[in-house]
């Protein structure tokens, strides 16, 4: 998470998940990094650690776009 000092104000952070509950879906903007980190050969916890995000999401992003070639998220 990336710290962002504010004059005069309270400390924001931004996250790559930040305010999504658990139903939500990660853009699909969100989810290029990560396969380009898995192309990098950087392992699930690497990546999850570097754009902080969950493992378990990290894991599926990159299942998905073996899978089906894809990152995009389809209605079943």
């Amino acid at each position: 998470m990336y710290k962002i000092k504010h004059l005069g104000m309270q400390t924001a952070s931004t996250n790559i998940c930040e305010g999504m509950g658990r139903s939500q879906v990660l853009r699909e903007f969100k989810r290029g990094p990560v396969i380009g980190c898995h192309l990098c050969n950087k392992s699930i916890r690497e990546i999850s650690l570097l754009l902080n995000i969950p493992r378990s999401t990290v894991s599926g992003i990159i299942t998905k776009w073996k899978q089906l070639g894809t990152t995009k998220w389809l209605a079943t």
